[in-house]
């Protein structure tokens, strides 16, 4: 292994170096250089990051200099990932380009790669224009989307559903998208237009490689369940990683993780086996009958099969719905009596597994005797991805009907409520306790993984992040962690402010207190206000409470579920007097410099609901092993978030603004100094609320 010249790296990024030369906006940034070091500490040792590099720190560059020389000179792949696509773009497109230039090197191949989803296959593209009953429904605009697809198809070079000028149909781009277990591969009549194909062919030839965690844990997991890491599997293989926003990796792991299906999902699955189209049988098991001999067409056996799953999964569905109540979500605890679950929900479980084996049972005899020839048929390939769905689904039935055995596993059913409707629920079986499996996918078989964020520590201390992700219990490995702090001088440009009169959250004048305060702080900044909230139900009260007076000063209030997330936050970045009331998804990932955003309202802080089962789950293994849940699990998962949120504020070193918690815990309680001491020093204004208000007019006008 050839290391990397510390020295000469660090020296193009300091004052009159390739790289700062070419940065129209550079400042000087200590904390930017030794993350940097850092990072080329662990090219060179075959070690470990943790770092937590505050905003405006520059942690891009710091990683991909160390990351884009190591590849060069090592003729090695480094795999770099990232939580948002937006991020992922603007690595691709500008700053590897600009390391790249730096470097003098115009031979360093990146490529971006997404999920598969996201990318058309045309076999299935061409498969449904020729015969479209893989679309489920009588809707002839869905036909119609197809061929704009189609049109779309001939002029791309990418086939990424991004490119596309209308959104189409989940329904539509469902049935033409690349899908891994439907994949022909080798086999396919397309594999000469193939995008994917020709996007691994690429990945293959690079270096760099760009992708999202979404992406690299469906790697991960089809690694740590079989597939290997010597292969190529959806990733070519790789062992230096760069993993970007890495707080959110316990998340966006949990997912590939676990397992789930519903009511809706099946349907979908059956549909495309088989379902009626203006009275004319369609679907691809109709397509496997006409490639069995005349004189046997086993379909209406097939059918009445399939009608049998639909009754039961209708039934399951029933029983789960009237579990979940108005809470919406179920959980099968350990500790809980089974007479409603022996009486009402595992029969259903076990009626759905056994019609549903019946049928796969069916399927796969048949395709058992077809011959070669006839095997290789797309559509019998698609009826065996489709079986295998349907026993997987059939496996998670019987996993429910054993909860109390799995005892590394959370089992929970929750309520999905679609705008105007009908509820359906979906059955989750999610680990109980993710770090060993990412110790094992992640840390264990790379030589170098670096996870960077801006927020990873508390109080400069990474334990509760390192032991959620399994990074601490590595045995004979270097692991490097260093806290960088912000160049952004929040001393002089953010006031801090709590009311010392805020009532406690479950205290009842509290939502009242919060309808009025909202609406007077963002009053007092003209807008260009973020109030973030926990709860729906909340947002909506103080959204209800403000907005005509905000309107009648010219401040348009924005609520979360009116539009799209991305729509909604274009209109809040596009207007720099809006105010947009948002929750969970807000918290995080919301860019807006300038004065588009010069208050945050914090209304309350972001402790987890108790009602999440996962995490209801995770805490009572924390209590049984003798660990304090609040203290262990709760209070820094909220720390977390509220320096997440308390980040939106500053984006640019001129940015100005304030930002206000109105949860009288954060003063009332002692635990309250935590998350004070999370957070960067600020100007303070720790009084009562109406003294805040003066003090906000004389921050932003005086």
């Amino acid at each position: 292994m050839k290391k990397l010249n510390s020295e000469q790296i660090i020296e193009s990024l300091c004052e009159g170096g390739e790289v700062a030369k070419r940065l129209s906006s550079y400042e000087p940034r200590q904390a930017q250089l030794d993350l940097l070091e850092l990072i080329i500490r662990a090219f060179n040792e075959d070690a470990h990051v943790m770092a937590e590099a505050g905003t405006g720190v520059g942690k891009s560059f710091a990683y991909l200099l160390p990351a884009m020389r190591f590849a060069v000179e090592n003729k090695e792949k480094v795999v770099i990932s990232t939580a948002t696509i937006t991020l992922q773009q603007q690595l691709y497109e500008k700053d590897i380009p600009l390391v790249a230039s730096a470097m003098g090197d115009a031979k360093i191949k990146a490529v971006i790669m997404k999920g598969r989803g996201n990318y058309l296959c045309m076999r299935r593209l061409d498969e449904a224009l020729r015969d479209p009953p893989l679309i489920v429904g009588e809707d002839d605009s869905e036909f119609d989307e197809l061929k704009r697809i189609n049109e779309w198809a001939q002029i791309t070079k990418t086939g990424v559903r991004s490119e596309l000028s209308f959104q189409p149909a989940e329904t539509v781009w469902g049935s033409v998208c690349s899908e891994s277990d439907l994949c022909l591969g080798n086999h396919c009549p397309w594999r000469e237009n193939c995008f994917v194909f020709a996007l691994r062919k690429e990945a293959n030839n690079a270096q760099i490689i760009v992708v999202n965690h979404h992406l690299l844990f469906a790697d991960l997991a089809a690694r740590y369940q079989g597939a290997g890491y010597e292969n190529a599997v959806v990733l070519p293989p790789f062992n230096r990683l760069v993993i970007d926003e890495a707080h959110t990796i316990e998340n966006a792991a949990t997912s590939f993780f676990s397992a789930e299906f519903g009511r809706t999902g099946i349907f979908r699955q059956l549909g495309r086996l088989y379902h009626k189209r203006k009275r004319s049988k369609r679907g691809l098991l109709v397509r496997l009958c006409a490639l069995l001999p005349a004189g046997g067409d086993p379909l209406d056996n097939m059918v009445s099969a399939m009608d049998k799953i639909r009754d039961s999964a209708e039934e399951l569905d029933n029983c789960a719905l009237n579990l979940c109540g108005e809470q919406g979500v179920f959980r099968l605890a350990p500790d809980m009596k089974e007479t409603t679950l022996q009486g009402f929900l595992f029969p259903s479980f076990k009626s759905l597994r056994k019609n549903i084996l019946a049928l796969t049972s069916m399927i796969r005899d048949i395709t058992e005797e077809l011959d070669d020839e006839q095997a290789a048929d797309p559509s019998v390939w698609e009826i065996k991805a489709i079986v295998r769905r349907l026993e997987d689904i059939a496996e998670i039935c019987g996993d429910f009907c054993k909860y109390q055995k799995l005892e590394n596993d959370v089992l929970w059913i929750e309520k999905q409520r679609p705008n105007g409707g009908n509820s359906w629920a979906v059955f989750t079986k999610t680990p109980l306790d993710l770090s060993p499996k990412l110790k094992d996918s992640i840390f264990s078989p790379n030589k170098t993984v670096v996870c960077v964020s801006a927020t990873l520590a508390i109080n400069n201390n990474f334990s509760f992040w390192a032991s959620r992700c399994g990074i601490c219990d590595l045995e004979n490995r270097s692991v490097l962690s260093g806290c960088f702090p912000s160049p952004f001088p929040y001393s002089s440009a953010v006031l801090l402010a709590a009311p010392t009169d805020a009532p406690l959250p479950d205290e009842a004048n509290w939502q009242g207190f919060i309808d009025n305060a909202a609406g007077r702080l963002a009053a007092i900044a003209g807008g260009s206000a973020l109030v973030l909230f926990t709860s729906y139900q909340s947002l909506r009260s103080a959204w209800s409470a403000a907005k005509e007076e905000l309107a009648s000063l010219g401040i348009r209030c924005l609520k979360q579920g009116d539009d799209d997330r991305t729509r909604l936050l274009q209109d809040f970045l596009s207007d720099e007097s809006a105010c947009l009331f948002a929750t969970d998804s807000f918290w995080e990932g919301v860019d807006a410099p300038g004065d588009t955003l010069r208050l945050v309202i914090i209304c309350r802080l972001p402790f987890r609901t108790p009602d999440d089962p996962v995490f209801e789950a995770r805490s009572e293994a924390i209590e049984k092993r003798g660990g304090n849940p609040f203290m262990d699990l709760s209070l820094p998962h909220a720390v977390m978030k509220f320096k997440q949120g308390f980040g939106r504020l500053m984006r640019r070193s001129a940015d100005h603004g304030a930002v206000v918690v109105l949860d009288g815990r954060l003063l009332k309680k002692k635990y309250g100094q935590i998350f004070l001491q999370s957070l960067p020093e600020t100007r303070t204004s720790f009084t009562s609320f109406e003294n805040i208000l003066q003090d906000m007019e004389k921050f932003f006008y005086s």
